[in-house]
């Protein structure tokens, strides 16, 4: 079925067009041949003050941090664990670079975002594994950045914003880190794909094939099985007690729009 592209703002509507050449049937394949090039490009930002960390996993390897910071620091800042999208599957943190540079423009704030190991290189939990772990780094190094511990916030968008949602209700549950707030942005949050938004969803960019087949990847004998845990896939989850304040956005267009909607209304109704 050919998408209908005048539902898309005038201004989007070639860029959708190129967009979707390239996402067009994005199954595994074609997601590992992504995932190749997933680095073309990379630069450093234009006014931030941009270095990389690696740290220890517990198995021995390094997972590598962005750190964006503004050009003037400033004292008790904010501090924001940042987590690309990219369907699990592909990009790397400098993808989500000028959506760190607004971030840190409104509020001064001290970013890290984690390469995050894909699901084209390991499944479910790698990526969460690698996320929390930067944000007990970012918690235990705010001194550092003259950021406060006590208001770290939790940001991504697509797959991070699943891996947001994810880390937030780990963190809650190991009692670690208090996250002060969170922002998971049109979340990839639900594996089941049984809402509307989600079936038969031609938009260009992510559509419903490309989210099944993400899924598949990232959850590998998981995939379409009732033992997928809600880390994996917070839609899952039915306790939201504890969790912290929340803002997300969604297109109306997108496959994600029904499943966050319904995320948020769970988030509202916490007693």
């Amino acid at each position: 079925m050919e998408f209908d592209y005048s539902k898309i703002d005038k201004e989007l509507r070639v860029w959708g067009k190129l967009v979707n050449i390239i996402m067009k049937n994005a199954g595994e394949k074609k997601l590992r041949i992504l995932h190749k090039f997933r680095k073309i490009g990379i630069r450093n930002t234009k006014g931030l003050d941009c270095s990389q960390q690696w740290i220890d996993r517990p198995d021995g390897s390094k997972l590598r941090l962005r750190i964006y910071k503004p050009l003037v620091p400033k004292k008790n800042c904010p501090a924001i664990l940042y987590i690309h999208g990219g369907g699990y599957a592909i990009r790397v943190p400098e993808s989500s670079a000028k959506m760190c540079k607004r971030l840190i423009d409104e509020s001064g704030a001290v970013i890290v975002s984690p390469d995050y190991r894909l699901s084209c290189e390991k499944p479910y939990p790698a990526a969460l594994d690698d996320c929390y772990l930067a944000l007990l780094w970012l918690k235990n190094h705010c001194d550092e950045f003259g950021a406060r511990n006590d208001h770290i916030m939790v940001a991504g968008e697509s797959a991070g914003g699943g891996l947001t949602a994810a880390v937030t209700i780990l963190a809650r549950d190991k009692k670690e880190v208090n996250i002060a707030f969170q922002m998971p942005i049109y979340p990839m949050i639900d594996d089941r794909m049984i809402t509307e938004s989600s079936k038969n969803n031609h938009a260009p960019v992510w559509n419903s094939y490309n989210n099944r087949e993400s899924w598949r990847l990232y959850l590998g004998d998981l995939f379409e099985t009732e033992n997928v845990p809600y880390y994996a896939a917070p839609s899952r989850l039915n306790d939201f007690t504890g969790l912290p304040p929340a803002l997300t956005f969604v297109g109306d267009l997108d496959p994600f729009l029904d499943e966050t909607i319904q995320y948020f209304e769970n988030l509202k109704n916490i007693s």
